[in-house]
């Protein structure tokens, strides 16, 4: 997707996210993150929006943004949340993807880095939010092309980093293919001596020690360990090497 399409989906998605966590109110428990209410959901996200605002104004060779003080009310909270994402989008649209930035991972930081990180993010987290106001998710909430390169983020991207940086240690050894039908993509992970790499393919039927498979939506949500439809079959402890969420 181009840069202006993932500014888009922040906008969308956040949108949605906020809708949903004021319906759901600050004490509603998160059931897709068991240890949060909405309320530790709204700080997360827009710490996190915070960092990719501190992150654009710094070079790769700075140190990580320091974590804002975030306001205790949660009026003000939302308020502080909406000035801030606000505040990152227009960052992020003022400059070419290409521009250089921090970044968490070694090497990566542009704008255009940060853009899809952030349309993920926030998209995975309107997830929670919708689960924390209502039990009936729809089963295709996200649109194909957001979700397989959502996918194709969490495999390509996270979960080698992840596993290189041991949170948590990967453990299992052997193939996974992963197939969105409806967007016509498929990717084969590899896990081995704790490391894992993953890309794209061309064929959807490579043999492997297990395949996950379904539309893109269920695939992303199930490639970021919320509840989905994808199936899941042969050597189900592989989806232990997708390690993004």
């Amino acid at each position: 997707m181009d840069h202006e399409t993932y500014l888009a989906h922040i906008v969308e998605q956040a949108e949605a996210l906020k809708a949903a966590a004021v319906a759901a109110g600050p004490s509603a428990p998160v059931p897709t993150c068991p240890e949060w209410t909405v309320n530790d959901l709204v700080r997360h996200i827009a710490t996190v929006h915070n960092m990719a605002c501190e992150a654009l104004k710094l070079t790769p060779a700075d140190s990580r943004p320091p974590a804002p003080d975030l306001p205790e009310n949660w009026d003000d909270l939302l308020t502080w949340w909406d000035g801030k994402r606000t505040e990152m989008v227009a960052a992020l649209g003022s400059a070419g993807s290409g521009v250089q930035a921090w970044g968490f991972v070694p090497g990566t930081g542009t704008f255009g880095w940060w853009a899809r990180r952030q349309a993920h993010e926030t998209a995975i987290h309107r997830l929670d939010a919708e689960h924390a106001h209502s039990e009936n998710i729809p089963t295709l909430l996200f649109d194909p092309e957001l979700a397989a390169d959502g996918i194709d983020e969490a495999l390509v991207m996270l979960s080698p980093y992840r596993a290189h940086m041991k949170r948590p240690e990967v453990t299992v050894e052997g193939t996974l293919l992963v197939h969105a039908a409806d967007a016509g993509r498929a990717w084969m992970v590899n896990a081995e001596g704790g490391a894992v790499k993953a890309g794209p393919i061309e064929d959807s039927g490579t043999d492997a020690d297990a395949t996950l498979a379904g539309t893109a939506d269920a695939v992303y949500r199930a490639a970021w360990k919320r509840p989905s439809h994808a199936i899941l079959t042969g050597r189900e402890e592989m989806l232990r090497a997708v390690n993004a969420g």
